[in-house]
C-alpha cells in the first residue's frame, strides 16, 4: 500500500458489526473489507456509467439509421 490516509467514519451499529463480521470470517482487518468495498463500489459506478454511454450512443445510432456495422462503415465514408 506504501502510504495510507487515515480518515474516521461513522457506521450504523448494525452495519459497522456487519463490517467487523465479515473482517473476522475472513481473516481480515476492518480497514481491508472497507477498502475493498469502496474499490467494489468505484467499479460499479464505472460499469453503470459505461453501460449508460452504451445506451445513449446506441440510441443515436438508431435515430440514424446505424443498425448495423455495414451501417455504420457507410456512415463513416
Amino acid at each position: 500500500m506504501g502510504s495510507a490516509v487515515k480518515k474516521t467514519i461513522s457506521l450504523p451499529p448494525d452495519l459497522a458489526q456487519e463490517a467487523m463480521d465479515l473482517a473476522l470470517e475472513q481473516g481480515r482487518t476492518l480497514s481491508a473489507v472497507i477498502q475493498e468495498a469502496l474499490r467494489l463500489a468505484a467499479r460499479e459506478r464505472l460499469r453503470s456509467q459505461v453501460v449508460q454511454a452504451q445506451g445513449y450512443w446506441s440510441r443515436k445510432a438508431i435515430e440514424r439509421g446505424i443498425l448495423s456495422e455495414k451501417d455504420l462503415e457507410k456512415h463513416l465514408e
